[in-house]
């Protein structure tokens, strides 16, 4: 749905721009319903906040922005699925408990396939756009990495609400060097149009602060790699609003392509026999 969004945007806004508009509502929504201070208690629990801040925020949206205005946003889609992949990579050296088992390899495999006959929409003619592609695709290592960074910080016992909103502050200062590095400015005039304001609002508010402030969360309680796993339904999310909103065709092999997501991400879920409840999780 993020992608429908940033490309209608993407007609009047710099990727820049948009993402300093949407997190800067996030922000504030975030204070509003949580006004108080996060109180770090170590130098190394704000290096950590700030390194989230820079990854997960400033330098993935920025190559997600960037990767949509060179491919296509069903290849994007696609590609940026690939994060649970480096996440579970990244988290089986980094985090105890997270383990690299043959079940998510088997699940990640179908749903990429499926997620693939989603976008795709039952066209096989590749268009490959290798300065998008390539951005997207570092776009899902860097989601990976924020992904494993918001698990340690979970571990600290803050409010989610205050982790994510120190989150944004940091993201937000980390893209002021990039409006002098692109020597851009910033004009909201374009968001007089309806078309636009209600896409930002949609990114700033539901996109930035509520599923943020839900993602984060769900990393403390569930884990970085079991929580990445949804990230299949993107693509699923993405065709559907496509058809809907961007009237794009949506084929039988699109179907297909759900079922077989669906199916994989069942199996990256599943834990081998045998294996006592908590083992492999982290809570």
């Amino acid at each position: 749905m993020t992608f429908v969004s940033t490309k209608i945007l993407l007609r009047d806004l710099t990727p820049l721009e948009i993402l300093f508009t949407r997190f800067v509502m996030g922000y504030v929504a975030l204070f509003l319903i949580y006004p108080h201070r996060l109180k770090t208690k170590s130098l190394k629990e704000e290096a950590l906040l700030m390194a989230a801040g820079l990854s997960g925020v400033t330098i993935y949206f920025l190559l997600e922005n960037i990767a949509l205005t060179y491919t296509f946003a069903s290849n994007a889609g696609v590609l940026v699925a690939t994060a649970p992949l480096f996440t579970a990579i990244l988290a089986h050296f980094l985090l105890q408990g997270e383990e690299l088992r043959g079940n998510f390899v088997v699940g990640f495999l179908i749903a990429i396939t499926g997620i693939s006959f989603i976008a795709f929409n039952g066209s096989f003619v590749l268009q490959l756009n290798p300065l998008g592609d390539f951005l997207a695709v570092s776009a899902a290592a860097v989601w990976a990495l924020y992904s494993v960074l918001m698990r340690k910080i979970s571990e600290f016992g803050h409010s989610t609400i205050a982790s994510t909103r120190r989150v944004f502050l940091y993201g937000l200062l980390f893209m002021v060097p990039a409006f002098y590095l692109f020597n851009q400015q910033l004009d909201l005039s374009p968001l007089a149009k309806p078309v636009n304001l209600v896409n930002i609002l949609f990114l700033g508010l539901g996109a930035s602060a509520l599923c943020f402030a839900l993602w984060n969360w769900a990393v403390g309680v569930l884990g970085a790699v079991k929580t990445s796993f949804y990230i299949y339904a993107n693509p699923v999310v993405t065709v559907i609003a496509s058809a809907i909103i961007l009237r794009e065709n949506i084929t039988p092999m699109a179907a297909l392509g759900t079922l077989l997501t669906l199916t994989g991400l069942y199996i990256s879920e599943q834990k081998p026999k045998g294996e006592p409840a908590g083992v492999g999780e982290q809570s």
